[in-house]
C-alpha cells in the first residue's frame, strides 16, 4: 500500500509524493500543470511529464533534509522512522522546507485546499531564542522542540534553525502551517573561529564587488555568537509573505546530495553552465553571475563551494534564474597547509588551489565554452577591486584581531592573483 504526502503550494495541490516497496514517485495534478503559473518541483522533473520515478525524486526529497547523518539519526529516533527514509522523515518536517512546496499528510491537507489552512506565530521572548540557540549548539538536532506546530527541514551540514522575524519590532517566533519562516540562524559551534564573522564577511565582499548575496548580519544571542541569513526564497508581495521556489544544483541534475563534492561523483561546473545555458531566462546573465562566484570563491579560498552551493530560482512561465550566492566561507585565516587546499570543483582539471593558475583558467574556459580572454579579464578586474573592498568592508566592522586576519589574507591572496594573471595577460600580448 502506498504512503502519500501532498505537495501544496498556497493553497493549490501540486501533485502527490508517494512511497511504496521503499520506492519514491511524484506525480503533478493535471490542475496544476494546466495553470499558466506552475513551475516544476525540479528541472529534473519536468511538467511535460505527469508521473516521475524514484531515480529523480529521491535526490530531489533527499536534498531537502539535513546533510549531517547524526542529525537524520536522531530525527528517526524522534519521529520512530528510520533515518535512512527521506520520505517519512519528511513527513515530519515537510511544511516547511527550502523553496516553495509543503509536504503535507493527507489527512492534514483539507484545510489547505479549503483555504483555511493553520497559519499564525507563537512569539519567543528573548531568553526563549537564546535557551533555543544555545540547546542547538549542544545537539545540532534539535533546531525545533518536540511541542513546536511548526516543524521545518533545512538542508545542508551546518547547524542552525529557522524563525520568522517581525520586519518592524525584530522579534523572533515560531510560525506554523501556512507561514514561512523568514531567516536562518546558524550559530558558531567552536568547529572554525568566529566562523560567523567570516561568512557574514564573504558575503559582504561578494555583494561589494557586484555578485547577488544574500543579506546577513551578526549577532550575540545569549552567549552564542549567530549569523542570521535572511531568507532568499521568501518574499513579501502586497503585504502577504510567500514562499519562492528554489532547488539546488544536485536536485536539479538528479543527483543525490552526499555527492555534492565532484571528486565524491557531484556535479562539475561545466554541467552547471550546461544546465543555465539550456534552462536560465537570461542565460547570458547568470553564467556570467556563475562564473563570478566560482572566481570569487578562488579568490577567497572558498573550498567548500559544491553544487549544493548553488540554487536557481524556479517561478511560473518556465522562469529559472541563478539564485543569489550563500554559504559563502574563506578558508584563508585558519590554520592550513596552502599545497593541500583543494576546491569543491576542478578548474581545468585541477583541485589543488596553488597549482590552478592562468593554463588552468584557459582550459576550464574552452569545457565551459567560454572566451578564455573574457575569463581571464573578469579573474583580473575581480582581483584588482577586492582587497580595497576588502579592507573597506574590515574598516567598518568591529576591528577584531579574526577580522584584520580575514582582511589581511584576502588581501593578499588578491593581489597576488592579480599579479599573476596581469602578467600573463601582458606575455600575451607581447
Amino acid at each position: 500500500m502506498s504512503e502519500i504526502l501532498e505537495a501544496l503550494h498556497d493553497g493549490r495541490r501540486v501533485g502527490r509524493l508517494t512511497q511504496e516497496s521503499d520506492r519514491l514517485a511524484f506525480a503533478y495534478a493535471e490542475e496544476w500543470r494546466d495553470r499558466p503559473d506552475a513551475f516544476p518541483l525540479s528541472l529534473s522533473m519536468p511538467l511535460a511529464r505527469r508521473d516521475h520515478p524514484d531515480s529523480v525524486v529521491r535526490p530531489f526529497v533527499s536534498g531537502l533534509l539535513p546533510d549531517d547523518g547524526e542529525v537524520l539519526r536522531r530525527w528517526g529516533q524522534r519521529f520512530h522512522v528510520s533515518p535512512r527514509n527521506p520520505f517519512r522523515l519528511l513527513a515530519h518536517v515537510g511544511e516547511e522546507c527550502a523553496g516553495a512546496i509543503q509536504f503535507v499528510p493527507p489527512e492534514r491537507s483539507a484545510p489547505w485546499l479549503d483555504g483555511s489552512p493553520p497559519e499564525g506565530i507563537d512569539w519567543l521572548t528573548d531568553g526563549e531564542v537564546a535557551d533555543r540557540v544555545e540547546a542547538l549548539v549542544r545537539d545540532r538536532s534539535v533546531a525545533r522542540r518536540g511541542g513546536d506546530e511548526g516543524q521545518f527541514s533545512l538542508a545542508g551540514a551546518q547547524a542552525k534553525t529557522a524563525l520568522y522575524r517581525d520586519p518592524d519590532s525584530g522579534r523572533w517566533g515560531i510560525p506554523k502551517g501556512a507561514t514561512p519562516t523568514t531567516h536562518i540562524l546558524k550559530p558558531n559551534l567552536g568547529d572554525f573561529e568566529s566562523f560567523e564573522i567570516n561568512e557574514h564577511f564573504c558575503l559582504q565582499l561578494a555583494a561589494r564587488l557586484g555578485l547577488r548575496a544574500a543579506h546577513s548580519w551578526t549577532e550575540t544571542i545569549g552567549k552564542t555568537p549567530v549569523i542570521v541569513v535572511e531568507r532568499y526564497d521568501r518574499a513579501r508581495l502586497g503585504g502577504r509573505l510567500v514562499r519562492v521556489h528554489q532547488e539546488d544544483f544536485c536536485q536539479a541534475l538528479g543527483r543525490a546530495p552526499e555527492n555534492k563534492y565532484q571528486n565524491e561523483g557531484g556535479p562539475a561546473a561545466k554541467e552547471i553552465f550546461t544546465l543555465i545555458r539550456e534552462h536560465s531566462s537570461q542565460a547570458g546573465e547568470d553564467e556570467a553571475r556563475f562564473l563570478d562566484t566560482l572566481i570569487f570563491n578562488y579568490l577567497i579560498g572558498g573550498t567548500d563551494a559544491h553544487a549544493k552551493n548553488f540554487s536557481l530560482l524556479l517561478a511560473g512561465g518556465g522562469q529559472v534564474r541563478l539564485a543569489p550566492c550563500y554559504d559563502l566561507l574563506s578558508i584563508l585565516p585558519y590554520d592550513h597547509e596552502p599545497k593541500k587546499v583543494k576546491l569543491a570543483m576542478t578548474i581545468g582539471g585541477d583541485y589543488l588551489l596553488w597549482k590552478i593558475g592562468n593554463h588552468h583558467w584557459e582550459t576550464a574556459a574552452a569545457e565551459w565554452k567560454l572566451d578564455p580572454d573574457l575569463v581571464r579579464d573578469r579573474l583580473i578586474r575581480m582581483a584588482n577591486a577586492m582587497p580595497e573592498a576588502a579592507q573597506e568592508i574590515g574598516d567598518a566592522a568591529s576591528g577584531s584581531a579574526f577580522i584584520r586576519k580575514l582582511v589581511a589574507e584576502i588581501r593578499l591572496r588578491a593581489d597576488e592573483c592579480w599579479r599573476h594573471f596581469s602578467a600573463t595577460k601582458k606575455k600575451d600580448r607581447a
